[in-house]
């Protein structure tokens, strides 16, 4: 089997001297660093005007081609920035990179998000409802069937109990979702849209203002569960902002509280984990996502969840 190049800041920068005028002019070669995020795909700053994405195996290569095709698709529907590619290739053979135009802003990590970040976020929403699901498909965007609330919550329930002894959480308060209320919150047939799947703070672009100015990162896309992003951006800007943002969208309270109980549920289970040595996220960061994604709202205290 060939053992996959592992790219150097030398590797990085040779390329780039031929991808930008300007990097092959400068005898100190281009300035490259390695971006702490989105390891998968080998994520490198170039400057401060570009991002270089290299694609580590043939599966990621793969996502990659799709993503750059997505993206164009995606733009037109969107009210925030998509990157775009001012370069592609291979860097080494069968496995692809893009050379993205920076999108100006820090992360929802690093700036709170505005009521008007909200509105950002409510048109990025409709818009993905937008985009035509058939020529997603056709890109080879693939589908995927939404998760079972009821499971994920019976895998939260002894997860809760590791929490309460870390004095992390209390279990009682996963006993707001019981099984009745679990169904309740089953898709609907026939929701299926395009899903962004992996909205977490460092995907999206805010400025100082709290404007919510681009979203990184759509090698995950789906057709599938509107639900997961409103429950990415839970964990990224908190349940609150999250559940306002789609109600902006025209999404109803059970969309808003599957994504909302997607979210907790996930953010039990991770932190769990992670206290458990299973995970290997940054702690801090799991406790802020549990946090974001358990702050009470007042949609959950106007709808009632049956037990019959």
């Amino acid at each position: 089997m060939t053992q996959t190049p592992t790219p150097t800041a030398d590797t990085v920068r040779a390329l780039v001297r031929t991808l930008l005028k300007e990097a092959g002019s400068d005898p100190a070669g281009p300035d490259v660093r390695p971006v702490a995020e989105g390891g998968e795909h080998r994520t490198w700053w170039v400057g401060t005007r570009h991002v270089l994405r290299l694609a580590p195996d043939r599966d990621a290569a793969l996502r990659q081609r799709r993503e750059l095709r997505l993206r164009d698709l995606v733009r037109p529907h969107v009210p925030v920035a998509v990157p775009t590619s001012v370069s592609q290739g291979e860097w080494s053979p069968g496995l692809t990179y893009t050379l993205d135009t920076a999108v100006p802003g820090g992360t929802a990590e690093e700036h709170d998000v505005s009521a008007v970040g909200e509105a950002d976020l409510a048109g990025f929403l409709t818009g993905m409802r937008a985009v035509p699901a058939r020529q997603a498909e056709t890109l080879g965007v693939p589908r995927a069937a939404p998760r079972s609330l009821e499971a994920l919550r019976r895998m939260a329930v002894p997860a809760a109990r590791t929490l309460a002894t870390a004095e992390e959480f209390d279990p009682a308060r996963l006993a707001q979702l019981t099984p009745p209320g679990a169904a309740q919150l089953a898709t609907q047939p026939g929701t299926a849209v395009l899903v962004h799947h992996n909205l977490k703070g460092e995907h999206l672009v805010v400025s100082a203002d709290g404007r919510v100015r681009g979203v990184l990162d759509w090698t995950g896309a789906v057709l599938g569960d509107p639900a997961e992003d409103i429950a990415g951006l839970a964990l990224a800007v908190g349940s609150g902002a999250a559940v306002r943002a789609a109600t902006l969208a025209g999404y109803g309270a059970r969309p808003c509280l599957r994504g909302l109980w997607l979210a907790r549920c996930d953010t039990v289970i991770r932190l769990a984990e992670r206290l458990e040595g299973r995970d290997h996220g940054p702690l801090e960061l799991l406790q802020t996502q549990l946090q974001r994604a358990w702050e009470a709202i007042l949609l959950e205290r106007v709808t009632e969840l049956r037990e019959e």
